[in-house]
């Protein structure tokens, strides 16, 4: 049988691409988690804020589902860990003009160069991070 890991990460591969491309196909959007919470914060246009109060608040939700369904992991940071990295992916966000969600699901499936380049930055960095924590401690 399949690795349980392997298969949770299909499932959720696929329904991340399913939940875009519905967005994409029903609503016009792309589907980029910063530039809607960032629409979201900054009060927007007329027609644009029920959408994305349903999307960040179905995101939530199946965060929440998720947490029933498989209980409390030991993976979770401490508090000043998770806030610091929160600032940091922020930062990124902002200097990458999107996140990985925007460039990672939506423009590399459109072909973007810009995305690409994007998205191999993130995972770059994000292996620089977990070598750097299991070199110096912190993580398992």
């Amino acid at each position: 049988m399949m690795e349980s890991w392997l298969v949770r990460g299909a499932l959720g591969g696929a329904l991340i691409g399913l939940s875009a491309s519905l967005l994409l196909v029903l609503n016009g959007r792309v589907t980029g988690i910063s530039g809607i919470l960032n629409a979201l914060l900054r009060r927007p246009e007329k027609g644009e804020h029920a959408w994305r109060v349903l999307f960040v608040a179905g995101m939530l939700a199946g965060g929440g589902a998720a947490l029933r369904l498989v209980g409390e992991t030991s993976i979770a940071p401490p508090l000043a860990t998770a806030i610091v990295a929160g600032a940091l992916v922020g930062v990124g966000t902002r200097l990458a003009n999107g996140c990985t969600s925007g460039h990672g699901v939506c423009g590399l499936s459109r072909l973007s160069v810009r995305s690409l380049a994007a998205t191999l930055t993130f995972v770059f960095s994000g292996a620089l991070a977990v070598l750097a924590t299991r070199t110096f401690g912190g993580a398992p």
